[in-house]
């Protein structure tokens, strides 16, 4: 099919509906979704056609003639049987406006398709050789409608015996009016159909959702156990250790006891000083090398008993600081703990807000 020489004229979207050629009585779809349906008009021709297009390949391509009739079956659903096909199209729309257009246009389409066949047989009174019948005496479309005994929709293929034109006229009318209620129930299914898909995909979309705010909220509780269980280890630690009040009173009896000491042992370094030092008359050599020696040791375990004072005061410093540090440690450790509550409780009300939207 080419479109190269024709030229759209209106165009419109719909459901585009076929009768099912084995039980002529069933629509079949030509998809899941609306496809755009358009008159075109071939100059060269002087044709009009309704074309859609589906894929690659053409879904409806029905030539307009004026023995056409376009009916309304529903608000939003209208049908045309096409002889050259051999088939009936049904179109599904989303509005009664839409349909309201599409039929106001394959009017005027039709009107100018009978104009350009008076203009091709010079005006004359129309006649078929084949039926007889002038140009208002349109021939039904080669697939009719009847009813059968059960009020069942039927649609059959015009035999070689044409019938009468009182039949014919019986047989377009009942075409005209349809089966409403299977049509629009065809109608109603597809959108229906179409809005089930869309709630599928986003039951499945809140689904995912929920299922990963399932997986973060088993991460949050074990981040908070394991902060749970870092805070009982620092506190297990803070316990162990001496109370910082006892530990500064042991550590100042200690320094007290050593300035004392040190201070005993300066005095007598003096003391032995002055004794070395003062006027004898008969001086002992060995005496005063003993009292040196003494002097000297006195000196020896002052040294050390410093040494030992500053490495106490810094032993001092050192387990306050490590004390200050624990105790912030424990505190960013409750900051966090704290966090990650707040943010589990976020998590379980929007769960909880979850099942609660879910049908």
């Amino acid at each position: 099919m080419s479109t190269a020489r024709e030229q759209p004229i209106f165009s419109t979207r719909a459901h585009v509906f076929q009768i099912d050629p084995a039980t002529k009585r069933n629509w079949i779809p030509a998809g899941k979704h609306a496809l755009t349906v358009s008159y075109f008009y071939d100059a060269t021709r002087n044709v009009y056609r309704i074309i859609s297009i589906g894929g690659a390949k053409a879904i409806i391509n029905s030539t307009v003639t004026p023995n056409m009739t376009f009916t309304k079956t529903s608000q939003k659903f209208g049908q045309w049987a096409d002889s050259r096909a051999n088939t009936v199209y049904g179109l599904g729309f989303a509005s009664e406006q839409h349909l309201t257009q599409f039929a106001e246009k394959f009017q005027e389409v039709k009107e100018a398709a009978r104009l350009a066949r008076e203009k091709s047989q010079d005006g004359g009174e129309l006649t078929s050789p084949a039926l007889g019948l002038t140009a208002h005496q349109v021939p039904p479309s080669p697939l009719v409608s009847t009813n059968g005994p059960g009020d069942e929709k039927l649609f059959r293929s015009q035999s070689a015996d044409a019938p009468g034109p009182t039949e014919r006229e019986r047989l377009k009318k009942m075409l005209s009016e349809g089966s409403v209620g299977e049509v629009q129930w065809e109608a109603e299914f597809f959108a229906l159909q179409d809005s089930n898909n869309k709630l599928a995909n986003a039951l499945r979309e809140a689904n995912a959702a929920a299922a990963q705010w399932r997986q973060q909220l088993e991460g949050q509780r074990s981040e908070a156990e394991r902060l749970r269980q870092r805070v009982a280890e620092l506190e297990a630690q803070a316990a162990l250790e001496p109370p910082p009040v006892s530990e500064k009173e042991g550590t100042g009896q200690t320094l007290e006891q050593l300035e004392a000491l040190v201070q005993t042992k300066d005095q007598e370094i003096q003391t032995l000083k002055s004794q070395a030092g003062g006027p004898r008359e008969v001086p002992d050599t060995v005496e005063r090398e003993e009292t040196q020696q003494k002097v000297q040791d006195l000196e020896t375990r002052n040294t050390e008993l410093e040494h030992q004072l500053r490495a106490t005061e810094r032993s001092l410093e050192e387990a306050r600081a490590e004390r200050e540090r624990a105790r912030a440690e424990v505190g960013r450790a409750a900051q966090l703990l704290d966090v990650r509550l707040f943010e589990l409780s976020e998590l379980r009300e929007g769960l909880a807000r979850l099942a609660e939207a879910e049908p």
